[in-house]
């Protein structure tokens, strides 16, 4: 429940110009709107906790999330500062395709606080990268369900899509939430406040289009390759870690009732 709720505000909070078209709406005003960036990681670090006191995320499981949103943390650094060039995505999609929705969205959570502990990035836009890694962490353990046992041809090209995928939606998201800030208000790309939502998404599609994929391309052909290379070395040795430290994710098992 606390998951659908931060996913619920998240998407609020991500497409709000789209359905709350008036600027003055009171979480929208500057102390309220640094408020309501905090409760989106409160919420998103609460899940990561939860999970961990209710076994969902045994002993095992928590010290292998920290090692690897160490590594993506650290992957991220390879990156900075080029145009769409990260490298941290496809070990993310890789881990949470292997160890399933629930452990996806902790790492993608975890792993995006670290890397902005790490480089400085800390600001009002660290909620919004945090819940939209832990979206691709869980999408990638989602579309796990729908390819087992299937040929390993397969299970990389799903990957190989996922990351495609994953790579624009990021930054579809990212650019939706910061569309009303930082363009003018008398361009064809500005937000309209009381706007029709069709001319607003229109407004939005185009300044997307015009703007943001220089970025949005390189990262998805980065990811894309990246998995496409790595994909099957990584889903075996993942396997055997998970084999050998013998942990279940409790949220990733049917319930079975006794009677």
């Amino acid at each position: 429940m606390l998951l659908l709720l931060g996913s619920l505000l998240g998407a609020i909070s991500f497409s709000w110009p789209l359905f709350i078209p008036e600027i003055n709406f009171f979480i929208f005003q500057p102390d309220s709107a640094r408020a309501f960036a905090i409760l989106i990681a409160l919420i998103g670090i609460g899940v990561v906790s939860l999970d961990i006191s209710q076994g969902a995320l045994d002993s095992k499981a928590v010290a292998l999330l920290g090692v690897l949103a160490a590594l993506i943390a650290a992957l991220r650094l390879v990156g900075a500062g080029a145009v769409g060039i990260e490298p941290m995505w496809f070990l993310l999609i890789i881990s949470g395709y292997v160890f399933g929705a629930n452990f996806g969205f902790a790492l993608g959570v975890v792993s995006m606080g670290i890397s902005a502990l790490m480089t400085g990035g800390i600001g009002p836009w660290l909620p919004f990268q945090m819940l939209a890694a832990g979206w691709i962490g869980l999408f990638a353990g989602a579309v796990a369900r729908l390819t087992r046992r299937v040929k390993m041809k397969v299970e990389i090209l799903s990957l190989v899509m996922v990351g495609l995928f994953s790579s624009l939606a990021f930054g579809f998201l990212m650019d939706l939430q910061l569309w009303p800030w930082i363009t003018s208000t008398d361009t064809q790309l500005s937000f309209i406040a009381g706007g029709a939502i069709l001319e607003n998404f229109q407004r939005f599609m185009v300044f997307h289009l015009a703007t943001a994929l220089a970025w949005d391309i390189p990262r998805a052909i980065t990811t894309s390759v990246l998995i496409a290379l790595t994909a099957k070395p990584l889903l075996n040795s993942l396997r055997r870690a998970q084999s050998r430290l013998n942990f279940t994710l409790r949220a990733m098992q049917p319930t079975v009732s006794a009677r």
